[in-house]
């Protein structure tokens, strides 16, 4: 499991995680739902290890994430690969890095998500290069796998085979996800959890379905009727 305890952080006046408390149920996928600026991404690079808190701990199975960083498949929402590469070159990048890359479940992702591995970064579309980026991540068996708002700002159609490359190849009990999004209703029936962030801090965090029974809405309409309430 990942656990955040009593983490704060600020980047000058910008206070991104307050007293942020909260555990990641291992096994499990955790939707980290927030608007912009709530702090989903800077909590998503703490269990990265990309930053550390000012305050508090990160731990991944009690371990710091600088120690469990082999473990962890982090999908960034900005693009990280060189423009110049092909998909196929980037593959090679990250298989000299990592121990757990499966080139069998490469092959069978490339094919599924229909890309070509001569494609070169710098000239596929936008939609091409978010299924790039879920591809090279994913061909990885780690049993970490974070996520960071990988639906931002691409059609209906890639969105739905993002999604379904999930569903297909979640490892249930096996593999740890984290979702971080603002866009709700496309993964709501993906989650089993869920964490609603605000300004740093934990909203509300519970089951997914739970949730939905107890209030009788949808995740989406509980994030609304929760932020509203708040403001």
């Amino acid at each position: 499991m990942i656990e955040f305890k009593d983490v704060s952080k600020r980047f000058g006046h910008t206070v991104a995680l307050d007293n942020f408390d909260i555990t990641f149920a291992k096994g499990k996928i955790t939707g980290l739902f927030g608007p912009n600026g709530s702090g989903k991404s800077t909590s998503m690079k703490m269990i990265a290890g990309l930053n550390r808190p000012d305050k508090g701990e990160v731990t991944l199975g009690g371990l710091q994430p600088q120690e469990s960083k082999i473990s962890i498949a982090y999908l960034p929402e900005i693009d990280y690969f060189y423009p110049w590469m092909t998909i196929k070159q980037a593959a090679g990048f990250l298989q000299a890095f990592y121990a757990d890359w499966d080139e069998a479940k490469y092959k069978d992702l490339l094919g599924f998500l229909r890309l070509e591995e001569g494609m070169k970064i710098a000239k596929i579309s936008k939609g091409q290069r978010a299924k790039a980026k879920l591809l090279l991540t994913v061909s990885r068996r780690a049993p970490y796998l974070l996520m960071d708002e990988p639906l931002s700002g691409i059609d209906v159609l890639t969105r739905e085979e993002i999604i379904n490359t999930l569903i297909r190849d979640y490892r249930e009990g096996e593999q740890t996800i984290i979702f971080s999004t603002h866009e709700i209703a496309e993964i709501e029936s993906l989650v089993d959890d869920v964490v609603f962030i605000e300004a740093g801090q934990v909203k509300l965090a519970g089951s997914a379905e739970d949730l939905r029974i107890n209030k009788g809405m949808s995740l989406l309409e509980i994030m609304k009727e929760e932020f509203r309430n708040a403001n």
